[in-house]
Formats: structure tokens, C-alpha cells, sequence
């Protein structure tokens, strides 16, 4: 443990025998070591007594402690060690593991399901830690973070060790790196897909955000290999300090990679030579699946067996994902757009798969977050529906009227605007004034089964709630 923290001073006794690694001292019980933490909104260093009284044996902290029962460890700084320890105390399971991280504002969920959907194909046992959920090979468990902290993460890296996998595919948000949960661990894969507007009310400006995700890439070894979609404006931002192998994806003039089919029954791409077919649309998917392939032949994998799995690979839940239920009715899509950029290149999809009617959109935007991306989004929804219901996201600790007055600020008279706080009533006019020939896009929440307000989390779907619309259209005959 010392030689891992490198004190700058310690105190008192170290116990021959130790707990758990804990940074919440509510958790901490006899013996346990507790890192005293500094993160955004609370200092661990505030509950070291807590911790303490409730057993603590070893405290690690940025200041002396200077007490008779436990052993003080004195540190530069508490926040990368708590990940590093836990991984220690479970014998550093990562080390028998193949890691694959993604990071950037959209995607990071499709391209890493498609690669763990790609390798279980190919017969090897995956791990997949992500928004959606965690996966331990073919078993399911809840996910609360894009990236858990830093002892949830090393337990679970410890059970997929367990279970035999040799893969682990991880999505790694700006937050998770910027507060240190994935210190000390080795990836031998990143993926850059894009950086856009947002986590602004964290980050504070698009340089900071970017200093944030780039930490990912200045970490890898020689031996790694980032995979970086060089058509995003800030792909040189991120990657610019990186040692690893890079293999760019490109799908401008002279790249050599080519988008030959793009439709709503899938895409077909030329990577130098390669075909590869998805199921999935949209020119941002073919950025997904390009990235997904190569990380997949990072990890092993030949390219035409990766080609392969990927033809069948259907990517993550509430992802452009369509609600079915009746037969001759609206198209209906539910997604997870909650970003400008998102937004925008959903609605291009779904403009792509146009006949003769309309767009319909139903989104909002979630509270105590990034104000700014509000109006953006709005004008974004103007520009390519025909209507536009705004309505509630998760309006956390804000007003719901005030987020949409916020978002209606950037949508002009030339669409026709509906607002609606009561989500679920909003699903249902949009799906049940929709025509035959109509698309319906509900965008904003994919996956998600909640709705939070006020800190409590109300169960709602977006995908049951435009079900039982349809079947009130195929019930009623209601419907233009």
C-alpha cells in the first residue's frame, strides 16, 4: 500500500491486517482503510472522524491526522489512489484483461455495445461496463454511471476477471477522467468518436472539456492503439499527446474510406478495401461501426471475422431504436439525443427516411445542466421538423417552464410548437396526431426508465409510453 501511495509523511502504527479501500465513510467498517477524497461538490476530508468512529484503521489524506487509533498516511493528492488501491486489493485484475475504452460526447455507448457484441460473437468472454447497463459476459447488471467510481469499478473489473473474461469494453466519460477513476488502469485500446457541446456546467468551455477526454490518451502506452475520428474539429486537441499507435478514421475526400449505402434499413461502408454492412443508419452510425471495427482488430480480432459480427450486431438500446405496435401506422423512433450535435445528426437521419409526410419531434432538455446547449437544440428541431412538441427531460431541481422557455428562445415562427411539461402527455399527442406516412421522433432519454424531479426518480419510458399510443391508434382510430 505504501509504495503505492509514495506519503509524504506518515503517523502512528500501520495494522498488520486491513479492511476494504472505502471513500465513503458511511460504508466504512472495522479495520477499513478510508482515502479522504476532494471531489466536486464534497471533500472527503470533511468525514475523516466519521470515518474514523466508524472503524476506519488507515486514513489517507492530504493533511496529517493526527489520532491514536489509526495510521495516518499523508498524501499530494488522495484522488487517483482510491481506484489504484481497490485494484490492489483484488490483485489488479485488469492486468489479465484486454482494455478497451471510448470516450466522446456521442457514441461512446453504440461503439462500445457493437464491440462487445462483436467479440462475444467471435467467441470471446467480454465484459461491458456503460450507461445502458454492465455486462459480465452474457449476465446483466444495473448501471448508475457511465463510469462507475473508482472501488465499484474495480470490483466489478475483479468479477469479470472471475468470470473469465478476457475482454473489457468501457465507456469513459469526462468526468470519470477528470476526477481520476480510471487511474491505474492500462487500456490497450481507445477510441476517440467526437467532441460536442456539452457538460458545460461542469467543464466550463469546450478547451477544458477537451483537456478532460484527452486525459485518456495521454495515459496510453507505446503498445496501445487510439482509434480517432479525425473529421471532429477537436480530434488533435484530445489526441495530440498521445505515445500509442493511431489509426485515424475518415470518411472525407481521399480517406480511402467510403459510405456507399446509408438508409433506414442500414449502411453499407468501404473501409480501404473492406465492406462492412450494419443494420444501423445515419452517417454518424457510420462512424460508430468504423470505430467499433478497428477497436475489435485492436483486440485481436481479423478484419472480415469483425466485418462479419458486425452485420448482425444491433447496438444499444434507445438508440434510434423504433417503437412497434401497428402495423400501417407512423414510424415512431426513440432516442437518446440530449445533445446539439446528437440531435442534429438524428434528425438528419430520420429527414433521410422521409416520404411524404412529417417530422415529428418530442424533446427537452435536462435541468441543472449545460443552459446554453437549450436554444441551440430548439433551432436544431426547428430547422428539420414539421412540429415540435418541447417538453420535459429530466427537469431535476429546475423549473420545468423555465427549461422550456429556454429551449423555445431558439425555435422562429416557422414551425408548428407545441409545448407540453407533462412528458408522457406529450408522447401521446405527437404519436396520436401522427399520419401513416409520419416519423415521430422522441429524443432526449433513449434507455432511460426514470424521470428525475426534485431528487426522486419517477419510473417512466419513453418506448412504453409511444407503445401504448400506437395501440390506442390501432384501438380508436385516432390519428390524422
Amino acid at each position: 500500500m505504501l509504495e503505492i501511495c509514495r506519503p509524504l509523511q506518515t503517523h502512528g502504527i500501520l495494522p498488520t491486517s486491513l479492511g476494504s479501500i472505502c471513500t465513503d465513510s458511511r460504508l466504512v467498517s472495522l479495520g477499513d482503510v478510508f482515502v479522504a477524497v476532494r471531489g466536486p461538490s464534497m471533500d472527503g476530508h470533511s468525514f475523516i472522524q466519521a470515518a474514523i468512529e466508524a472503524g476506519a484503521a488507515v486514513v489517507i489524506a492530504e493533511s496529517l491526522v493526527q489520532h491514536e487509533c489509526i495510521y495516518s498516511i499523508v498524501v499530494e493528492d488522495t484522488r487517483p489512489l482510491a481506484g489504484m488501491l481497490a485494484l490492489a486489493e483484488r490483485g489488479n485484475p485488469e492486468k489479465h484483461m484486454i482494455l478497451i475504452g471510448v470516450t466522446g460526447t456521442n457514441g461512446k455507448t453504440t461503439v462500445s455495445t457493437l464491440v462487445y457484441q462483436v467479440l462475444q460473437v467471435l467467441g470471446n468472454q467480454c465484459g461491458l461496463i456503460g450507461t445502458v447497463e454492465k455486462r459480465i459476459g452474457e449476465r446483466v447488471l444495473e448501471s448508475h454511471l457511465t463510469t462507475p467510481g473508482p472501488i465499484e469499478l474495480a470490483i466489478d473489473l475483479s468479477e469479470m476477471a472471475k468470470a473469465g473474461c478476457t475482454h473489457v469494453v468501457m465507456e469513459v466519460s469526462s468526468h470519470a477522467l477528470d476526477q481520476h477513476r480510471t487511474d491505474g488502469l492500462d487500456f490497450q485500446v481507445a477510441c476517440f468518436t467526437n467532441l460536442t457541446q456539452d457538460h458545460l456546467d461542469y467543464h466550463g468551455d469546450m478547451v477544458s472539456y477537451a483537456i478532460s477526454k484527452s486525459k485518456l490518451f495521454s495515459r496510453l502506452s507505446p503498445d496501445a492503439v487510439a482509434i480517432v475520428n479525425i473529421d471532429n474539429e477537436y480530434a488533435e486537441n484530445v489526441v495530440s499527446q498521445t505515445t500509442a499507435q493511431r489509426w485515424n478514421i475518415s470518411f472525407k475526400g481521399g480517406s480511402g474510406n467510403q459510405i456507399l449505402e446509408n438508409g433506414a434499413t442500414g449502411i453499407v461502408l468501404d473501409m480501404e478495401g473492406t465492406l462492412i454492412q450494419s443494420p444501423l443508419s445515419g452517417d454518424f452510425n457510420a462512424y460508430n461501426v468504423s470505430t467499433a471495427w478497428l477497436a475489435c482488430i485492436a483486440a485481436g480480432c481479423s478484419p472480415a471475422n469483425a466485418a462479419a459480427a458486425l452485420s448482425t450486431a444491433t447496438g444499444a438500446a434507445g438508440r434510434l431504436e423504433r417503437v412497434t405496435g401497428l402495423s400501417g401506422g407512423p414510424i415512431v423512433f426513440v432516442d437518446y439525443a440530449h445533445t446539439p450535435d446528437a440531435l442534429d445528426n438524428v434528425l438528419k437521419t430520420v429527414n433521410s427516411m422521409r416520404g411524404s409526410g412529417n417530422i415529428i419531434t418530442v424533446f427537452g432538455c435536462g435541468g441543472n445542466r449545460d443552459k446554453a446547449k437549450r436554444p441551440m437544440m430548439g433551432a436544431i428541431a426547428a430547422k428539420y421538423a414539421d412540429w415540435v412538441y418541447v417538453t420535459s427531460d429530466n427537469p431535476r431541481f429546475e423549473d420545468p417552464e423555465d427549461i422550456i422557455n429556454d429551449i423555445v428562445a431558439g425555435i422562429d415562427n416557422s414551425v408548428n410548437l407545441y409545448r407540453e411539461v407533462d412528458r408522457p402527455t406529450a408522447i401521446m399527442a405527437a404519436v396520436g396526431m401522427a399520419g401513416p406516412d409520419d416519423i415521430v421522433l422522441i429524443a432526449g432519454k433513449g434507455h432511460e426508465t426514470y424521470q428525475e424531479i426534485k431528487g426522486v426518480r419517477y419510473p417512466m419510458d419513453d418506448r412504453l409510453i409511444a407503445f401504448e399510443a400506437l395501440r390506442s391508434i390501432a384501438r380508436d382510430g385516432v390519428g390524422a
